[in-house]
């Protein structure tokens, strides 16, 4: 997967919106206003902060060496995860399921507003 079709991927979300609150450099990811994605899209190699489940994220960081505590984040709801070392389905799973959660925090009212209940 390469940066520009994670930021799309990101992108194509209901309300998904990229912001740059920590400089140029770092795709902030954000529905309703809570992000669900952090990247270095210029770094080497492509990086993606990922929230997840507790439980999930630690079977994740146990299976796959290219997954690891979040770098600069929540290590107990976080990963880092080393796009180019993983399946692209993965990837694509573990963005989805970091959207979802977001989105299960939010009201009831803005859930089935983005189509997620």
């Amino acid at each position: 997967m390469t940066p520009d079709e994670l930021r799309a991927f990101c992108l194509d979300f209901n309300d998904a919106v990229e912001e740059f609150p920590f400089g140029p450099d770092v795709s902030v990811f954000k529905v309703v206003g809570k992000m669900f994605a952090l990247s270095w899209l210029d770094a080497e190699p492509l990086r993606v902060n990922l929230k997840c489940d507790p439980d999930e994220a630690v079977r994740l960081r146990e299976e796959h060496p290219a997954v690891a505590p979040g770098y600069h984040m929540n290590k107990r709801h976080w990963n880092t995860v080393s796009v180019g070392e993983l399946p692209d389905l993965m990837v694509r799973e573990l963005v989805e399921d970091s959207y979802d959660l977001v989105v299960a925090g939010l009201p009831k009212a803005v859930r089935l507003r983005l189509d997620r209940p």
